[in-house]
């Protein structure tokens, strides 16, 4: 059978990519990546000319079996990437590393980039124990996770999007207090990286006063 690599890629610098996963991504007969223009900007820096098919959150059901199939016919092996950071962490990713373990297909993970861990370690905040909540229910469900979580007393890790923070925040005056202590990281390896840390109140504030763009981290005590 084939093989199912899953291989981190930048989250922002280019350079952030082990040779390990350049070697693995030159060798595989396919390269399944969320966005291929985003990719093969990275693909073409490392000169990588790997063949590259589409492989995201609107499709992965319909394609999944497919994968798997060509896997088990032995021809080749298979890399998944993400357009930055570890597939399946809030990416696409998931559905194919289970369908192929299902399936006694080997999966094997590289270590890499991942947002999270470099903004929850630059926080200041106990790392010690902690739980990733990726991104927060948009709808339906909300309410009910940030009640729940205004109890969780170990660290706690959100992804969110620029347009959405300020309700975010809010939210966690509301449902957290304004005293809890958070940290938000924007651009993580990019030119305009930018940790802002504080209450939830001083970084809410600081964000009314100066909006923001990029990929965002935020990290949350938890109860005391």
């Amino acid at each position: 059978m084939g093989k199912l690599f899953i291989v981190p890629t930048p989250i922002g610098n280019l350079e952030d990519i082990t040779l390990r996963a350049i070697k693995v991504l030159k060798e595989v007969g396919l390269i399944l990546a969320e966005d291929t223009r985003t990719s093969g900007k990275l693909l073409h820096h490392y000169e990588i000319n790997t063949p590259m098919q589409s492989h995201h959150m609107h499709n992965e059901h319909k394609t999944v079996d497919t994968l798997v199939k060509r896997l088990k016919n032995g021809l080749e092996d298979i890399a998944l990437i993400s357009d930055a950071g570890t597939p399946a962490i809030s990416d696409p990713g998931f559905l194919l590393t289970r369908a192929c373990l299902e399936n006694d297909i080997e999966v094997e993970c590289l270590p890499g980039a991942t947002a999270f861990v470099p903004a929850l370690v630059n926080s200041g905040l106990p790392n010690d124990k902690f739980v990733f909540e990726g991104f927060l229910p948009v709808k339906k469900g909300r309410q009910t996770r940030l009640k729940l979580l205004a109890e969780e007393t170990r660290t706690m890790i959100f992804y969110e999007s620029p347009h959405k923070l300020l309700k975010t925040l809010t939210q966690f005056a509301e449902y957290f207090g304004e005293d809890r202590l958070i940290s938000v990281s924007r651009e993580l390896t990019k030119l305009y990286e930018e940790t802002i840390r504080g209450t939830v109140k001083e970084v809410l504030q600081h964000y009314t006063e100066k909006p923001l763009k990029g990929e965002i981290v935020i990290v949350v005590s938890g109860k005391k």
